[in-house]
């Protein structure tokens, strides 16, 4: 484990100290999972990662993700910022897709060069899980029943991770979404990932809408970029044609509340094999170093 290389990158960042963190750990095929989990909880970020093996299996790398106290078989921001990595220190120079292999299958990650380098991961198709009564979620949030959007409803989606879906009228409504741990606590057998709030009403104009996420049952109270929360929303919103259509592009903005300011690109759209979900966004490095 000493002299194992790691890589900080802010994902989902517009510049550098923004966007969600992430530490890219290199050559962690030998490191056993318990030490992977330990060390993830010394770095504290909301996920952590481990490239295995610099060798490609199946086309793609071999990568594990951890929260600070459980392994994920997908998460997106850490897909994006790994992706990043390797890219940049792994493959092939010129090379314009990375493959990640990941518990959840393949995660394809291409780049695409404009004005900035934008990063897009090709997720895999939403599945729609149980739904919910406003009265329940709006115990768990602190909220009435009167800021939910009644028009769409509140429901659990997945794209590898699960995430439960709640349309909220107004950004003060999402602002005011408070988790209350001991009503949370009660629909633990319910809710199997994150809860995801967001509204038409934005910060910033020229964005579509605002999002919060809260993982509290990962060990996350709010994470300031999800990639795969995002996934699953673009799914839902692409399913209940929220913006008038199936096909979906929007800006989303996310953080603001943690002082974390993040922006993702969101595309979705119904294919014959079901509906096709990417979501983008930019990565920088931050620093590097050595596990003493």
């Amino acid at each position: 484990m000493s002299g194992l290389t790691f890589y900080l990158v802010d994902v989902f960042a517009q510049e550098k100290f923004a966007g969600n963190q992430l530490a890219v750990f290199m050559d962690a095929g030998a490191l056993p999972v318990e030490k992977m989990q330990q060390i993830a909880n010394e770095m504290h970020f909301s996920e952590t990662t481990f490239v295995t093996s610099r060798q490609k299996r199946s086309g793609g790398y071999d990568v594990r993700i951890f929260t600070p106290f459980n392994e994920l078989p997908f998460a997106g921001h850490p897909t994006l910022g790994t992706a990043y990595i390797i890219k940049r220190f792994l493959a092939s120079e010129g090379e314009r897709e990375v493959v990640l292999n990941l518990k959840a299958g393949q995660i394809p990650v291409t780049f695409e060069k404009q004005t900035k380098e934008v990063l897009w991961m090709k997720q895999l198709p939403p599945s729609f899980g149980k739904t919910f009564e406003a009265a329940q979620l709006a115990e768990v949030l602190q909220l009435t029943e009167a800021d939910f959007d009644s028009r769409f409803p509140i429901q659990e989606v997945s794209t590898g991770m699960p995430f439960i879906i709640v349309p909220l009228k107004t950004l003060n409504a999402v602002k005011r979404a408070s988790v209350n741990l001991t009503h949370l606590r009660k629909m633990a057998d319910e809710v199997h990932g994150g809860i995801l709030v967001f509204s038409p009403e934005t910060v910033h104009v020229g964005n579509d809408l605002h999002v919060r996420v809260f993982v509290d049952l990962y060990g996350i109270p709010e994470d300031p970029a999800t990639g795969s929360g995002n996934g699953c929303l673009a799914g839902y919103l692409s399913r209940y044609r929220y913006f008038g259509s199936d096909k979906v592009s929007a800006k989303v903005e996310q953080g603001y509340e943690i002082r974390r300011p993040s922006l993702l690109f969101l595309k979705a759209e119904a294919k014959d094999d079901g509906i096709q979900v990417e979501v983008g966004g930019q990565a920088f490095l931050i620093g590097h170093g050595q596990l003493t």
